[in-house]
């Protein structure tokens, strides 16, 4: 009779969840773990080091130098002397100040609903598909890259100017009011027009924003007899409110932030360095006068501080505002 051996397997007496032959895997030590983490840290901190420095030396150490510039009174060349609130006090009794807040505030309650009408109208014109289109966002978004140079301002200043194409083309309709950058009522108004032709970089963001409209809205629309400007204020304006919020909220802090095109158009150094009769004086060109034309940096800071408060406030109405007007996506805040 044969006997039948049954050889037990090599691992036998092993469950599934045994260690590995080369054993439990150590974690690692606190010590050890501090140490990787803190080379970690210095390696990030290395990469950030140039912004980190260039943070601190041209953005957070002139502002906190303006800031204590804004109370004394300083001429670029003697050490600044200690006044207080003097230089706020003489800010808010000066004529010429007033005229530039005034001045400022007409720029953007006029050029910034100009401009995003304009961006708003044209993105609607490109949203639709036609020969052509890459070509047309191109030529309408290249203005928003050469429209704050010195070099168009110039060629904007000539265009305007006594016998120039503007007066030239306004004589043929029996409109002689001159050259608008010779007219201090005028030349505001072709600052609003240099603003409003660089549109392009408000397009292309409500270009992106009408892109993500669901076509079936504007089908479902169609189906129930809406016209097109029903659809566009119950559909289009609805969904790209946050577009539209971002937009209004970006140009309205660059329109208080112009300065070189209101410099150049307005005459550039000189007696008329903010237009004839002050008729170009934005609170940035103003500034620019009292801290280097008139070596009076004190109350250039102060200047600045202010418009800084101020831009602040702006914003901040503006955020409060959009809860009012703003339709985001559920869960998208």
């Amino acid at each position: 009779m044969g006997t039948t051996v049954t050889h037990a397997p090599a691992m036998e007496g092993l469950s599934q969840d045994s260690e590995p032959r080369h054993g439990p895997v150590k974690p690692e030590r606190p010590a050890a773990l501090k140490r990787r983490r803190r080379r970690e840290n210095l390696a990030g901190y290395l990469f950030m080091s140039p912004w980190i420095a260039g943070f601190l030396l041209l953005t957070a150490g002139p502002m906190i130098a303006s800031l204590y510039y804004a109370f004394t009174d300083y001429n670029l060349f003697d050490a600044p002397k200690w006044i207080g609130l003097d230089n706020f006090s003489e800010m808010f009794g000066d004529p010429r100040w007033r005229h530039s807040v005034q001045v400022t505030l007409w720029y953007v309650a006029v050029g910034t609903p100009l401009k995003l009408i304009a961006a708003l109208g044209v993105a609607l014109l490109l949203a639709q598909s036609r020969r052509g289109q890459a070509f047309y966002r191109a030529a309408f978004y290249a203005p928003s890259l050469i429209g704050a140079s010195v070099s168009v301002a110039i060629v904007w200043k000539a265009i305007f100017s006594d016998d120039a194409i503007v007066d030239r083309t306004q004589k043929l309709f029996g409109i002689d009011v001159g050259g608008w950058t010779g007219d201090p009522d005028m030349i505001i108004y072709s600052l609003v027009a240099l603003t409003v032709w660089q549109f392009g970089a408000p397009m292309v963001i409500f270009l992106a924003g009408l892109k993500q409209v669901p076509r079936e809205l504007y089908e479902a629309a169609e189906v129930d007899g809406a016209g097109k400007m029903r659809r566009f204020w119950n559909i289009t304006l609805p969904m790209i409110s946050p577009v539209l919020f971002f937009n209004v909220l970006l140009e309205t802090i660059h329109s208080f932030q112009i300065f070189s095109s209101a410099y150049i158009v307005g005459g550039g150094a000189g007696g008329n360095a903010c237009g004839p009769a002050d008729g170009s004086m934005v609170y940035t060109c103003y500034l620019y006068v009292q801290g280097f034309e008139n070596s009076r940096m004190g109350l250039a800071s102060a200047m600045a501080w202010l418009l800084l408060i101020a831009v602040a406030l702006v914003t901040a109405v503006l955020f409060w505002s959009q809860k009012r007007w703003v339709h985001y996506e559920e869960g998208a805040r």
